[in-house]
């Protein structure tokens, strides 16, 4: 028997009822689509432009379509909302959940709502899934997007004579940027919710977007480059993970320093380490070369320059908060947001003098 014979809480929505909905493209009015991305000629959407991607590398380029970080807001009192998600291609991963590689989730106000699970095989790559809510009131609704596969059209279903309203702004519409690895991009969230910024943005109303490469964030010249370019209100440098070793973090992570500031006299820098509780010599090395970064830009008068290390703040031991040694649980993604929301808090006092 297959499981969801067994337990019928682990079936799928399966064909959704129409009847009574109206569907929407999600690129549409009054749909705000977030995490900076765009639509190129090849039809995928970027977090970055296509062509800084290219010049970047080609784990970069195979990546930069993935929709991590992505999110759809609106408002309505709608009782179902319903979704035809469509994607170029669908990543399934051994150590990562389909719900968060394919999967996206829905959040009503800051209240998580429900997640839209793909089956494991997606015919034409397409599905479609519908929550239930109560309704009867407007509320902001926002549907995270999926962390490692390519969604091409997002269809939203909406009941007739329901109301469809542009969402509530962000508090701080300026957003967040996160540069980094595997662990950056959200791996391995059981879904697109839980990765660490998803709750930073939920917990401090806070825009962000995500620049996480998995296994390809190099901190090349091109997109030292473009982030140093970007309009943002805070950079998160964490690309530990994918510096092959102690002495390429060496040669990379002061320079992309000191081109960010150059370009950005006043934004506050923040420099973690990986969040892993295997304190090797190794991991030491990669440790002691992001604090002397940070510490030189401090004996410089540097005052917007912040360091972290997530393992301080991750309450487990031998890795417990990893899938495997490295990429974080649910769990471990809680705690890393919880060690970096006091420096983002400290942060938001400085800049909108709260």
């Amino acid at each position: 028997m297959r499981i969801e014979e067994i337990d019928k809480n682990l079936a799928l929505d399966g064909t959704v009822d129409k009847e009574g909905l109206s569907f929407y493209s999600f690129e549409d009015k009054p749909f705000k689509v977030y995490g900076d991305l765009r639509r190129e000629e090849d039809g995928l959407l970027y977090r970055l432009p296509k062509d800084v991607a290219k010049n970047t590398s080609a784990g970069v380029l195979g990546l930069a379509s993935c929709n991590a970080g992505g999110r759809v807001r609106f408002k309505t009192n709608s009782k179902r909302i319903a979704i035809v998600a469509k994607y170029d291609s669908v990543c399934h991963m051994p150590h990562c959940a389909l719900s968060g590689s394919a999967g996206l989730d829905m959040y009503v106000g800051d209240e998580y709502a429900k997640t839209f699970i793909p089956p494991v095989n997606m015919p034409n790559k397409v599905f479609e899934a519908v929550a239930n809510l109560d309704g009867g009131e407007d509320a902001d609704i926002t549907i995270n997007l999926p962390l490692y596969s390519k969604l091409t059209q997002l269809y939203i279903g909406i009941e007739d004579g329901a109301s469809l309203l542009p969402p509530t702004p962000y508090k701080h519409e300026c957003p967040i940027v996160y540069y980094g690895s595997s662990i950056t991009q959200g791996g391995c969230a059981s879904r697109p919710g839980s990765a660490y910024q998803s709750r930073l943005t939920r917990w401090l109303d806070w825009d962000h977007i995500n620049l996480g490469f998995s296994g390809s964030a190099h901190a090349e010249e091109a997109i030292v480059n473009y982030i140093a370019d970007m309009n943002m209100s805070v950079f998160v440098c964490d690309y530990d993970h994918n510096a092959p070793n102690p002495e390429f973090l060496e040669r990379t992570h002061m320079p992309f320093y000191r081109r960010v500031r150059e370009k950005n006299p006043d934004l506050p820098i923040v420099f973690m380490t990986r969040p892993n509780s295997t304190y090797s010599n190794n991991r030491l090395m990669r440790r002691e070369i992001i604090k002397r970064t940070y510490d030189t830009a401090v004996s410089e008068g540097d005052k917007n320059v912040y360091f972290l290390d997530p393992t301080e703040h991750m309450p487990f031991e031998s890795n417990e908060g990893t899938v495997d040694l490295c990429h974080p649980t649910d769990l471990g993604f809680y705690f890393m947001a919880t060690g970096l929301l006091p420096i983002l808090k400290e942060i938001e006092k400085k800049l909108y003098k709260e």
